[in-house]
């Protein structure tokens, strides 16, 4: 009897003390002129990622961080991108880090205990020194041309498990 309340004490502990996945992915696309927002293309992926990231998919995303925008209105690219998902899952978008501060992410990270996993979404050329920040010493680098690419990060956040497609019919090729 006292072994199998220690075990289930031991399950439960280990249970609780599991640390989420993160996955990262960059903001949606761009307006060709090069001005703030997202182009026609960045408003369907927005829509798209509700399916893909959304209740009913098995990625179980509890909390997700968007890079803080400007008071202009610059920046706003990846809160745009996640802003109806966060909606759909009844979430608040985590705008507290500049874009710039991949410390900040990283410690948001690591304080989350939530139960589900954590969606990062932000300026792909900061992706990589975030993954750095979180422990990955050989973070890759996001693609310059690519928009749909999901980079997988489970706890202990010392490496990319996988990078896989969005698959937003329309926009990516499969």
């Amino acid at each position: 009897m006292f072994y199998a309340r220690f075990l289930v004490t031991a399950l439960a502990a280990a249970t609780v003390s599991a640390k989420s996945t993160a996955y990262l992915i960059r903001h949606g696309e761009k307006p060709s002129d090069g001005s703030d927002g997202l182009s026609a293309q960045g408003m369907q992926r927005a829509q798209c990622l509700r399916t893909v990231f959304g209740a009913s998919s098995s990625y179980d995303i509890a909390y997700i961080i968007a890079e803080q925008p400007k008071a202009s209105g610059a920046r706003d690219r990846p809160l745009m991108t996640v802003q109806p998902l966060a909606t759909d899952l009844g979430l608040t978008v985590d705008t507290s880090c500049d874009r710039d501060d991949q410390k900040c992410v990283a410690a948001l990270v690591d304080v989350y205990t939530g139960s589900g996993n954590i969606l990062i979404c932000w300026e792909h050329g900061q992706l990589t020194n975030i993954v750095d920040a979180l422990g990955d010493n050989n973070a890759p680098t996001y693609p310059d041309g690519s928009f749909n690419i999901i980079w997988t990060d489970p706890s202990p956040y010392s490496s990319i498990t996988s990078m896989t497609s969005e698959d937003c019919p329309g926009l990516d090729s499969s």
